[in-house]
């Protein structure tokens, strides 16, 4: 009996354009974000390659019959597809856990697409598929460099106007904890005065949470100061030159020391001292991105004194997420050095007495 067969490439492009049509939603009906299509759209790309590269027959076919010889070929079959192409991802594309876990995540997303909107019945291998996850270090601003880049004035005017308006921005996202495409999608109408007082309301463009935080005084000003003729609260910048931006912004404020990178490799830590392209230690301004904004304003508030609840109504966060329990980690270590060094003075006081 000839066994059906289907090639995985040409399905995965189905699948990839009716996402672009927005014939898939999330759970719930929301649409797609755009950042997660160019994902698939990679995701295909890097498929593709696999192929010409190793030579990999990429197949999709239906378990029409209880067939036990079939079937354990089609497990055989589907573990080295995973192996094979998660060794890719880690060896030839230089991947680490996060990256290669989110594509495992979005081919078993397609799998299941197949199963239940193409009625092209796969059986449940792919749901064995292990999805890779590392937790990366945070990259935060201690409250002392974030007090520096507010209220330094020798500073900001020691920087050119470009990086003196990136700064701006830096510093608002480190006060709002708003994901860096919300923050700079903010429009004029996000903001609401209300007597003295200026908030900021949004909500999540990848949750779907509803926002509103009250501005302090130094936020207020970098709006004034940004005052634009568009409808956006920002003049436009690309999180990529901000990204870039930010790094420039930091070498000059002092934060040059090392700080090597740790990522993980199969769930094993690789330490990265040096940068392979320049062959320059990794340091600590060279390691700041968008993402630090919301970072650095979630592990702040938590290592001042705002109520876990409170932070996670403003940061989007639901109940229990375990990304945000990251940060209550970091937090927690904070505290913790706070406290040692607490103890080692009254230990030293009780020494002198003694």
């Amino acid at each position: 009996m000839k066994i059906k067969e289907y090639q995985l490439l040409p399905l995965f492009d189905k699948f990839v354009k009716a996402n672009n049509r927005n014939k898939r939603t999330m759970y719930g009906g929301r649409k797609l974000t755009n950042g997660t299509k160019a994902n698939y759209q990679l995701l295909f790309d890097r498929l593709q390659e696999f192929a010409d590269l190793t030579g990999f027959e990429m197949r999709v076919r239906p378990l029409t019959s209880t067939n036990k010889r079939l079937f354990n070929h089609e497990r055989k079959y589907h573990n080295q597809f995973y192996d094979k192409f998660t060794s890719y991802l880690y060896n030839h594309r230089g991947q680490y856990d996060n990256t290669v876990g989110s594509n495992v995540k979005h081919i078993k997303v397609f799998y299941k697409w197949l199963n239940m909107e193409q009625g092209i019945v796969t059986g449940d291998f792919y749901k064995k598929f292990y999805v890779w996850k590392e937790e990366i270090p945070i990259i935060v601003l201690l409250p002392e460099q974030l007090n520096y880049l507010i209220y330094d004035e020798a500073f900001t005017n020691s920087l050119c106007k470009k990086l003196q308006r990136a700064k701006d921005i830096f510093v608002f996202g480190c006060t709002v904890a708003l994901r860096v495409g919300d923050l700079l999608a903010l429009k004029k109408s996000n903001i609401e005065i209300i007597g003295n007082a200026t908030y900021l309301r949004t909500i999540s463009k990848k949750t779907g949470t509803y926002t509103k935080i009250k501005l302090p005084d130094y936020a207020v000003a970098i709006l004034k100061r940004n005052k634009n003729r568009s409808s956006k609260l920002f003049a436009p910048i690309g999180a990529g030159n901000l990204g870039k931006y930010l790094k420039e912004i930091a070498a000059p404020a002092g934060w040059t020391y090392d700080y090597p990178k740790v990522r993980n490799k199969r769930g094993k830590p690789v330490v990265q001292y040096k940068n392979e392209r320049t062959g320059k230690n990794y340091r600590f301004c060279d390691q700041l991105s968008t993402h630090t904004m919301r970072r650095t304003a979630i592990t702040t508030m938590l290592n001042l004194g705002v109520q876990e609840n409170n932070v996670r109504k403003i940061s989007g966060h639901a109940p229990g997420s375990n990304e945000f329990y990251k940060y209550v980690k970091y937090s927690q270590e904070k505290v913790d050095n706070d406290l040692e060094n607490m103890y080692e003075k009254l230990s030293e006081k009780r020494l002198i007495t003694a």
